[in-house]
């Protein structure tokens, strides 16, 4: 099926989903529902549904955005691909009540601080005990950059809007223990990103 409208195309999710996808394969290794919060254009969607067949990939994007994956999503035509859900994280409640799954791609940057808040607290209502939240994109360390591109990124981030920027993972693992997640895993990544693997702990 040809697309209704030409796809958007993300060079940056070109450049990095071969290696999340690595990763991914051994984190979510077991049949259920993934919801991706920030689908954007829609490619990593297409990309891991397609190599991880056994997941339902459930995307999502602020309404505003939402319509911007459906290019990609419409010519992919996977049967493993749920209808792309409106969400704004600030929202409660939720469209969706239960994931196996969290993932998000460089959204925790682009986010407002108050936007991220609400991102953890309702990752944190939609998963049960050990269940994954993968959380990818460039983060700061005791409030330094880990590169001289990260710096020169968040330094662009906030010229265009002040509530941007790269995190500090010190804010941002107080966030997730508040919330109930517990860090499992802080993978490195090519180009001075990481990913970011928390759990649900028992409440």
């Amino acid at each position: 099926m040809v697309p209704s409208h030409p796809k958007p195309v993300s060079q940056a999710c070109e450049n990095n989903k071969q290696p999340i996808l690595d990763r991914l394969q051994g984190l979510l290794t077991k049949p259920g529902r993934v919801l991706e919060i920030g689908t954007g254009t829609g490619q990593h969607a297409v990309y891991f549904a397609t190599a991880l067949p056994y997941l339902i990939w459930q995307p999502s994007d602020h309404p505003d955005n939402v319509a911007t994956c459906h290019p990609w999503l419409e010519e992919a035509r996977r049967p493993n691909i749920a209808q792309p859900l409106a969400l704004d994280v600030r929202q409660t409640p939720w469209p969706l009540t239960r994931a196996d799954a969290v993932f998000s791609a460089n959204t925790a940057h682009i986010m407002s601080w108050p936007c991220v808040e609400a991102m953890f607290a309702g990752v944190a209502r939609l998963l049960i005990v050990d269940q994954p939240f993968c959380l990818y994109g460039p983060f700061k360390y005791h409030g330094q950059f880990t590169s001289d591109s990260n710096a020169a990124f968040d330094r662009h981030l906030r010229a265009q809007d002040p509530a941007m920027g790269i995190r500090d993972m010190d804010d941002v693992q107080d966030l997730a223990t508040d919330v109930g997640l517990r860090l499992a895993e802080d993978i490195a990544m090519p180009a001075n990103n990481r990913l970011l693997v928390w759990r649900r702990v028992a409440d």
